[in-house]
């Protein structure tokens, strides 16, 4: 029996907003784009666009083989563990869309993954093209595609397809194994214990996606909350005082950007303007990260709304010093300030445990603000790191153990029971 990989995606440019899909199906062997697919949608939500995605790439791996076993991987959490038949399918757009994908094989023969979306370059870019070409008045062809992986190249995706081939045919052999050939139940991937699929209760399409019986591996997001606040954590670009190394915070020069630091705006605009996600922009208000928002916003086509809680901790009497020149000044106040989050640098600069508090009611306000949406938060290095330890439950000392280049991004998603999950991506930090 044939097997395929399909990698599937779909955005929007809004929620909803212009969208359109990318999939691509590939040989687990070898790693070759069997089949590619991409299509503008029109306006519609990023979910509805990424089922999309799915029901074509099922399609042309349909196509190929009506016989085939498939493995899909996605970094949508929610389609994953919907087609998965653990969450529970509330919206009335995509119930009709999961029970077709459901249908497009038997049950049994299609498996799920989540992978980041680091790994769902090549879809991701497929859907992007769809929706540059959407907005061109275009329809995508497949012939002026550039869709490749930026890294990895033929050997990475063979590598890669036969690792996910491998993991599904694993997959399906522990399920045989746990159910004696039936699937009536499912075992949740992180802690091993088995649950009973039954128990959660829904028609139509639920029902056709549990009749599936296919595996999802663990990933990003809890169940089916809603769609979270994202705060996409931009740390400014550099200035002059950032390659020294100095502390910079907010009771000193204010510098600007360097011309290194405004090569770093522009670079993560037209990074963030591809993925199409970001509906607003909030920054801090000392002068490198309004000046850094400004450049994104304006590739994004969006206003810059300024938070005074964003602004960077001040360092007193530490403004402008390296680390080794306050060891050399102040030996005993950086001693108490390394040991305890309570304590404040020399001169009555903030603590970290008022930064924290002050970034925590940040938080709680620009949450409420912006439930469902996704917003670039332009920060600062401390501010950016208490964001990431406040929702990691990590300790303040994990403050210094953490280290954001100029111009990273990172992010926090906020769901409705209070959870939040972290991604890292410093993806900018080659750009010095």
């Amino acid at each position: 029996m044939r097997e395929f990989v399909v990698e599937a995606d779909g955005g929007s440019r809004g929620n909803p907003g212009p969208a359109g899909y990318g999939a691509v199906v590939l040989d687990p062997a070898t790693g070759e784009s069997l089949v590619e697919a991409a299509e503008y949608l029109g306006v519609v939500t990023n979910n509805v666009a990424e089922y999309r995605g799915l029901l074509a790439g099922l399609r042309a791996a349909r196509e190929l083989d009506p016989d085939a076993r498939v493995h899909v991987r996605m970094d949508s959490k929610l389609v994953v563990e919907q087609m998965s038949g653990r969450w529970k399918i509330k919206h009335p757009d995509m119930k009709p869309l999961a029970a077709e994908a459901a249908r497009v094989f038997p049950p049994g023969r299609v498996t799920y993954e989540w992978i980041p979306r680091a790994e769902n370059k090549h879809a991701d870019r497929l859907a992007n093209e769809a929706m540059d070409a959407g907005a061109r008045g275009e329809r995508w062809s497949p012939a002026g595609s550039t869709a490749e992986l930026d890294a990895g190249g033929a050997a990475g995706r063979r590598a890669g397809a036969a690792r996910t081939a491998g993991a599904a045919a694993g997959e399906r052999a522990a399920q045989a194994a746990r159910t004696g050939g039936e699937a009536d139940t499912e075992t949740d991937s992180e802690t091993g214990a088995e649950t009973d699929t039954d128990a959660e209760t829904d028609t139509g399409a639920a029902a056709d996606v549990r009749a599936a019986r296919t595996v999802a591996s663990s990933g990003w997001g809890p169940p089916d909350m809603g769609a979270p606040a994202t705060f996409v954590l931009l740390r400014h670009g550099e200035t002059p005082l950032t390659p020294q190394k100095r502390f910079s915070g907010s009771g000193g020069s204010d510098p600007s950007l360097s011309s290194v630091g405004r090569e770093q705006a522009e670079r993560v605009a037209e990074s963030l303007a591809r993925r199409g996600t970001v509906q607003a922009v909030v920054a801090s208000p000392l002068a490198r990260t309004r000046e850094t928002a400004r450049i994104v916003a304006a590739r994004l086509g969006l206003e810059v709304t300024v938070e005074e809680g964003l602004r960077e901790t001040d360092f007193g009497a530490w403004e402008g010093l390296t680390f080794g020149e306050v060891r050399e000044r102040y030996p005993a106040d950086l001693d108490a300030w390394l040991s305890s989050p309570e304590a404040r640098p020399t001169g009555g600069g903030e603590s970290f445990a008022e930064t924290g508090e002050r970034v925590a009611a940040t938080r709680d306000r620009l949450v409420r603000a912006y439930a469902g949406r996704t917003v670039l938060l332009v920060s600062h290095v401390t501010p950016i790191k208490t964001f990431l330890r406040l929702a990691l439950g990590a300790p303040p000392e994990s403050l210094f153990r953490m280290e954001l280049s100029a111009a990273s991004l990172s992010a926090v998603a906020y769901y409705a029971d209070g959870g939040a999950s972290v991604r890292l991506f410093n993806e900018t930090s080659h750009l010095r």
